[in-house]
């Protein structure tokens, strides 16, 4: 394969990927602020932290306030990872390889690309904020299973898969970061209910929630720390996506599972062994 084409898979999913998660963030956080008392701030600005853009909102923005964060993570194209800009990145690179991937997944690009166009940046209520995030979820999850069922699992839906699963480890990891570091404002808060409502709110922008209750039940943060890094069946645990990005990596290059020929599966296979023999308490210290 060439590797402009190889390229350009790997870009348009991670990119698709990006705009999903950003979503998620969004809608998990402005139902959060709803849900916490006025005594609490609100907080905008770890979602900024989260995707690591803080230089460039301070160049246009004075302030991280609801409105401006929102303006900025979604519609704004000055921000390379604003939603809008991530879906018009992830056209682009679709465009350039229209023979590579199926009709059906050109015209699901598409479609999402324009849903955005034809959106006001001016969102007046709480229904419009939801629903709109809701759509960009739904059509970047169409998307995925589009692909899975519309190209052959080859070389190309190989590259596809590997900068999908890459792209959703990395915001699990700054999500459960940016938690410990921005989101709790004291260490007074600790076993409150406030931190549980904090720690739901992960969970969700993971979209983890049901499936975390399912195993464990009550909200511990050891336990939400160990299910988002280390569970090896949700398919947003960083663990998880490690193994599909190196069962890919391998296809890609036919090498033997366990074994590396590149500095690439190289560096995968440590970190999965890293995941595969580490205790959550030596995470969290």
């Amino acid at each position: 394969m060439l590797s402009r084409v190889a390229d350009s898979l790997y870009w348009m999913s991670r990119y698709i990927e990006r705009a999903e998660n950003v979503a998620r963030f969004i809608d998990v956080n402005f139902h959060l602020m709803l849900d916490l008392s006025v005594k609490y701030q609100e907080q905008w600005e770890p979602l900024i932290n989260i995707t690591a853009d803080n230089e460039i909102f301070y160049q246009h923005y004075d302030v991280a306030d609801k409105d401006n964060v929102i303006h900025f993570l979604t519609f704004d194209l000055n921000n390379p990872n604003s939603i809008v800009s991530c879906v018009k990145a992830a056209r682009e690179n679709a465009r350039s390889i229209r023979d590579t991937i199926s009709s059906e997944m050109w015209e699901q690009i598409n479609v999402f690309n324009l849903m955005l166009q034809d959106t006001s940046s001016s969102l007046d209520n709480i229904k419009a904020h939801h629903q709109l995030y809701t759509d960009i979820k739904m059509a970047s999850l169409l998307l995925a299973g589009i692909t899975d069922a519309t190209m052959s699992h080859g070389e190309s839906w190989h590259f596809c898969r590997l900068g999908r699963m890459l792209e959703r480890a990395d915001k699990t990891t700054r999500l459960i970061d940016v938690k410990y570091f921005y989101l709790l404002p004291t260490v007074n808060y600790i076993g409150t209910p406030y931190d549980d409502m904090q720690w739901t709110s992960v969970l969700k922008s993971a979209s983890g929630f049901e499936m975390y209750r399912k195993l464990y039940h009550r909200i511990s943060p050891e336990k939400v720390v160990k299910f988002l890094l280390l569970d090896r069946t949700f398919p947003r645990s960083v663990n998880y996506c490690l193994i599909k990005a190196d069962e890919s990596l391998h296809a890609i290059s036919d090498s033997f599972a366990g074994t590396f020929t590149n500095k690439a599966e190289q560096s995968l296979g440590q970190l999965r062994s890293e995941l595969a023999f580490v205790e959550v308490n030596e995470i969290i210290a």
